[in-house]
């Protein structure tokens, strides 16, 4: 398998601008760091980078194309996204206030936040088309696998993604540190952070194709 270094060339400062461009990755890693502190922050990324290598897999195999193909795939993929997110923002409404005091605000559940990363990217099928539209324009049959230049590209697109969603996470979680010394402050970061994920839902909700 080779990939052309032209095709790298541009195709690396195009994933760059992707992972700069806030979405509702950055916005999950966000409302992650600010609920439960910069660890959980780093792991929510590395959970969406892990959803995204499994749609770029799922790319290579051709099961982006099919739920391209079939809106009630689309559909019933979307709304199970959408009924995760809002059940994400009830959980962080309803915590109690204490549980961002500052006893506790160096605990975080990294795993808990790498798996709700993956389910997140994993349901959000605009993910899988954005493969589908994408990676397909750097990939050459004669080139080789085209699974493997998939996963290829993949990667090289989660390297940039989880850097920039780990430090949005970690940054996240250090104004959380602060705030935490406040009760009010603390209660009202809850506030954001579920809205963050209403947000998210709402935004998966109207999206289209």
């Amino acid at each position: 398998m080779v990939i052309d270094p032209q095709t790298l060339y541009v195709f690396v400062p195009v994933a760059l601008a992707l992972n700069l461009t806030p979405g509702a990755d950055m916005l999950f890693c966000l409302g992650q760091g600010a609920r439960s502190g910069p660890k959980t922050g780093l792991a929510a990324s590395v959970g969406i980078a892990t959803g995204s290598f499994i749609h770029a897999l799922a790319g290579g195999l051709g099961l982006a194309a099919l739920i391209a193909a079939h809106p009630v795939a689309f559909e019933v993929i979307r709304w199970t996204g959408v009924a995760y997110l809002l059940y994400l923002a009830v959980q962080t409404f309803r915590s109690p206030a204490g549980s961002m005091s500052p006893a506790q605000t160096v605990r975080s559940d990294a795993f808990q936040a790498w798996r709700d990363g993956v389910v997140v990217c994993l349901l959000n099928p605009k993910v899988a088309i954005f493969m589908l539209a994408l990676v397909p324009q750097f990939v050459d049959p004669a080139g080789g696998s085209i699974l493997v230049q998939f996963l290829v590209f993949g990667t090289i697109l989660n390297i940039g993604g989880t850097l920039i969603n780990g430090l949005v996470g970690i940054f996240a979680g250090r104004i959380r540190g602060i705030l935490a010394r406040n009760k009010h402050a603390a209660r009202g970061l809850q506030y954001v952070t579920s809205f963050i994920f209403v947000g998210l839902a709402a935004k998966l909700a109207v999206g289209r194709h």
